[in-house]
C-alpha cells in the first residue's frame, strides 16, 4: 500500500480531520528567497524544512510502533524509528543549526536555603497553554473569544509560536498517536557529560495522564526508566526497570498513567557517540497559564541566546550584531 501523505490522510474522512487536525501555529515570510517563520519574541528568523526533508516526514503518518505494557502503571508506544534514518541526521543537523538555544540557570529553596541550578543541557521551548492562541497578526487571543487579546498580564515571560520546521512534526505526530499537542520542547546534549536526572513530567498543568511523545535525533543516548516508590500504606510491586538506547529517528510516547507512576532519565556518559550530540524533541499539551509559565522559566529563563558555531562545533553566544550562518 502507498504510504500517504499528511494531506491525504487529514482528507480520508470529515471524522479523522477533526479528531486530529490542529492548523499550524506560526507566521511565515520569505526572505532571501528562503522560506521562514517570523515572529517578534524570535532571535531570528526559523527556515522551513528543506524539502527533502519535509516530503519525508509528510508521509510519516501511518508508522507503526511498538506497545510496551507488560508492568504495573506502565504505557508506552516505542517507534524505532519514527523519522527514517535516511533523513533523521540531516534533520538534525538542520535544528542544531537553525534553532536558538539557551543555558538555563535559575534559582530554588532547597531546606530553606537558596541554591542555583545551572542546566546541564542546551534547551529551546515554543508553544502556548490552550487557553489563549496565536492570530495572524501575532498578538496572543483568548481561545474562548478569538478577536479578544489577552490581558497584559496573563504572562509574565514571552511565549512564541512553534516554527513550522518543528510544527510540521508536531502535525504529523498529532495524526499518528491521536493526541493534541502545544508545546514544543527542544533539548540539546553537546556530549556525554550533558544529562537530564530521573524525574516524570506530572505536573497539575498537563492534566491527568499526559501523553508525551519524545523524540531523539543525533547520537544514541541510553533512556532509563524506574517506577515511583511505593507508598507505606501500599502494597510492594514486582518491577523492574527499563533501558531503552535510543537511535536517531527513534520516539517514545509516554502516555496513560506512565507520567504518574514512573520517572525517566537519560545519564551522563563517557566518550563514543554521545560526544556527536544529540537533540531531544518533545511535544506535549499545557492545560493552563501555568504550564506556558513553568516551560519558559525552566527552558529559556533570562540568559543570552545560543547557536550552533558549524567552525567552532560548539554552541556559541549569539548577539544581534552577531552574523548568523
Amino acid at each position: 500500500m502507498a504510504k500517504r501523505t499528511l494531506d491525504a490522510f487529514f482528507s480520508l474522512t470529515p471524522t479523522a480531520a477533526k479528531r486530529a487536525r490542529v492548523e499550524p501555529q506560526s507566521t511565515t515570510t520569505t526572505l532571501n528567497s528562503t522560506v521562514a517563520t517570523t515572529h517578534p519574541t524570535y532571535s531570528w528568523p526559523v527556515p522551513h524544512l528543506p524539502e527533502h526533508i519535509s516530503s519525508e516526514v509528510e508521509l510519516l503518518v501511518t508508522t507503526q510502533g511498538k506497545e510496551i505494557k507488560d508492568q504495573p502503571h506502565l504505557d508506552l508506544l516505542y517507534f524505532q524509528p519514527f523519522v527514517p534514518r535516511s533523513i533523521s541526521q540531516d534533520l538534525f543537523n538542520f535544528l542544531r543549526s537553525e534553532l536558538f538555544f539557551y543555558r538555563v540557570k535559575y534559582t530554588i529553596k532547597r531546606f530553606g536555603k537558596e541554591t542555583i541550578i545551572n542546566t546541564p543541557r542546551f534547551t529551546t521551548v515554543f508553544g502556548l497553554d490552550e487557553t489563549s492562541f496565536f492570530a495572524d497578526n501575532n498578538q496572543i487571543v483568548e481561545a474562548t473569544s478569538p478577536t479578544k487579546p489577552v490581558r497584559k498580564d496573563k504572562y509574565k515571560c514571552k511565549p512564541r509560536p512553534i516554527p513550522e520546521c518543528l510544527d510540521l512534526l508536531r502535525r504529523v505526530t498529532e495524526a499518528n498517536t491521536n493526541t493534541k499537542y502545544n508545546f514544543c520542547l527542544v533539548n540539546y546534549y553537546a556530549s556525554g557529560s550533558d544529562s537530564i536526572s530521573f524525574h516524570s513530567d506530572d505536573e497539575r498543568f498537563l492534566g491527568p495522564d499526559p501523553a508525551i511523545a519524545s523524540f531523539t535525533l543525533g547520537a544514541k543516548r541510553d533512556f532509563l526508566m524506574k517506577h515511583k516508590p511505593t507508598k507505606e500504606d501500599e502494597p510492594k510491586l514486582e518491577t523492574r526497570d527499563i533501558k531503552l538506547p535510543l537511535a536517531s529517528g527513534d520516539m517514545v510516547l509516554m502516555r496513560g498513567p506512565t507520567q504518574s507512576n514512573w520517572l525517566h532519565s537519560i545519564p551522563k556518559r563517557k566518550g563514543g557517540e554521545a560526544d556527536k550530540g544529540r537533540i531531544n524533541i518533545t511535544f506535549r499539551r499545557a492545560m493552563i497559564p501555568a504550564g506556558t509559565e513553568n516551560y519558559y522559566r525552566y527552558n529559556v529563563g533570562e540568559g543570552g541566546v545560543y547557536q550552533w558555531d558549524s567552525t567552532k562545533r560548539e554552541m556559541m553566544p549569539w548577539s544581534k550584531s552577531t552574523i548568523t550562518s
